[in-house]
């Protein structure tokens, strides 16, 4: 079944430990553990543009129709600030999703969750822009969005748990580098017109 590719604001793992082999520990306790390339912590999930503005549409009795939505979410999603890289601790395995996932949680500095709380904050004047109201109902009711805890949980997903029940699992703490914050799918998004912030015709 092909995915249409979701649009996240995201930070790259850089390294795990101090080599591959710390990495390759986390298979005792995870099924199909993930290739450490491409590993990454999501900040903000705003998923398939698409099914965002679908939803923004709804949301607004067709006020801001779909098209208005995505052009001027693009814009949004281009203009956010880039937090520099920076490292965390790991020193525990949890399952999210529902059972589904297994990530390392990780302990980031406290301007790593400033930054990711400006994001939200962000996406709330986005949300006003578009003429959307009750914006936290709207976040957590978005189906694009996936908002289903109102707390973020910095952490890394892995692979799948050995079992869906839920739970955490003490590990070896390992250091994680990460690099600095960028758009998943960027290359996705309509081209911006850099002095009026829209999208251009090309």
């Amino acid at each position: 079944m092909h995915m249409v590719p979701r649009i996240t604001v995201e930070v790259p793992v850089l390294s795990v430990g101090s080599g591959t082999a710390d990495y390759e520990k986390l298979g005792s306790y995870v099924r199909s553990l993930r290739k450490q390339h491409g590993l990454h912590m999501t900040l903000l999930h705003i998923g398939v543009l698409d099914d965002f503005s679908q939803d923004v549409s709804e949301w607004t009795k067709g006020i801001t129709s779909p098209a208005t939505a995505a052009s001027r979410t693009s814009a949004w999603l281009q203009r956010l600030p880039v937090m520099g890289g920076f490292s965390g601790q790991a020193e525990r395995l949890i399952v999210l999703g529902g059972g589904s996932v297994c990530g390392l949680e990780v302990d980031v500095p406290q301007s790593v969750r400033d930054f990711q709380v400006s994001l939200v904050q962000a996406l709330h004047e986005l949300l006003a822009e578009l003429l959307v109201d009750n914006a936290d109902d709207f976040i957590l009711s978005s189906r694009a969005l996936g908002f289903r805890y109102p707390r973020w949980t910095p952490h890394v997903a892995v692979g799948i748990p050995q079992s869906r029940r839920s739970g955490s699992w003490e590990i070896q703490p390992v250091t994680i580098d990460f690099g600095a914050s960028r758009i998943r799918n960027r290359q996705l998004l309509p081209a911006i017109d850099a002095e009026e912030g829209i999208p251009s015709a090309d």
